[in-house]
């Protein structure tokens, strides 16, 4: 039985990926697209969204707004890597349907008390929204199981020495959620950044010469080019997003290390996800993050699901 699943997103490229992975994944129903800020703001991410459903021909999820800091502008480093429209100046038409009324907030929370443990939360943008469940409701963070892309363990962060993209936008919401939260995974740096694509693959979905297989390919070898600039060393674009996504339908795809997680707010290493030293001897430990990756097997799975999703959308 497919597990019940909301995925919050700040519609970029890696977020387009990961829709379409959710999509792809028999094991997941997704109930639900919550949006966020981040690559781009909420109300460009709700049309991004849309979109992509539609073009999926999955009109039947809904899609909601959630809250955005106050004072955000998309960075530019962010346009740059993920283009003005947030998916890579890829061209896809608006939706001819409306977000839902609902706020996301309001949406998590009552999931959350719907569904209990048949539902997973899985946050690849700020940790805003799922900040804002757990304050408004004092049965989330109990109840909610979340496995999210954000933070760098091991390894640097990427937009400073510290500190991740996703948590560098909201610090002191990721600092709560992984404080209160009871069930974390954190699906970081550490291991998105060896799952890797390469043009390679997307001759794959050009190939298909379907419009969902066009999109893919034309986003995605955008994004591969920004990181031949911003990440040569790589070899090409990390699959963040859709990595946190295969987790949750796979949970064996990764090692994870049992830790009590929180986040520095203040100083040179705001953003910084490290182990809390106030629960470092607490026997319960509430977040895992993923510190190793079965590479071979996730890309396969990627490749295998995204190309068949995309070879069932029209022929162009």
């Amino acid at each position: 039985m497919a597990r019940k699943l909301i995925l919050d997103v700040d519609t970029g490229i890696d977020d387009a990926l990961a829709i379409a992975y959710a999509l792809a994944s028999p094991e997941l129903e997704l109930i639900g697209v919550t949006c966020t800020y981040g690559n781009v703001d909420v109300a460009q991410a709700v049309r991004n969204s849309l979109a992509i459903l539609e073009l999926f021909g999955r009109t039947d999820v809904p899609v909601y707004a959630g809250p955005q800091r106050e004072g955000f502008e998309v960075m530019d480093i962010s346009q740059f890597i993920h283009g003005v429209n947030g998916i890579g100046e890829a061209e896809l038409y608006d939706a001819a349907r409306a977000p839902e009324r609902l706020s996301a907030v309001d949406f998590m929370v009552q999931s959350v008390h719907r569904f209990g443990d048949d539902l997973v939360i899985v946050p690849v943008g700020p940790l805003t929204t799922v900040a804002a469940a757990v304050e408004k409701d004092e049965h989330f963070a109990a109840r909610a199981h979340i496995v999210c892309m954000g933070g760098a363990l091991t390894v640097p962060g990427n937009v400073t020495p510290c500190a991740e993209a996703n948590i560098n936008q909201d610090p002191e919401a990721a600092d709560l959620v992984f404080r209160q939260c009871a069930d974390v995974t954190m699906v970081g740096l550490d291991v998105t950044l060896q799952t890797l694509l390469t043009t390679v693959e997307t001759k794959q979905w050009r190939a298909l010469k379907t419009a969902g297989g066009d999109f893919l390919a034309d986003a995605t070898d955008y994004y591969i080019k920004a990181y031949e600039t911003t990440s040569p060393h790589l070899g090409g674009c990390g699959l963040h997003d859709p990595l946190a996504v295969a987790v949750t339908a796979d949970p064996s795809l990764v090692e994870t290390l049992p830790i009590n997680l929180k986040v520095d707010t203040e100083g040179a290493s705001r953003g910084r996800t490290i182990g809390d030293e106030t629960r470092l001897n607490d026997p319960a430990k509430s977040a895992r993050v993923a510190v190793g990756v079965d590479v071979a097997r996730f890309l396969q799975e990627f490749m295998r699901r995204l190309t068949g999703l995309a070879s069932e959308t029209p022929v162009v």
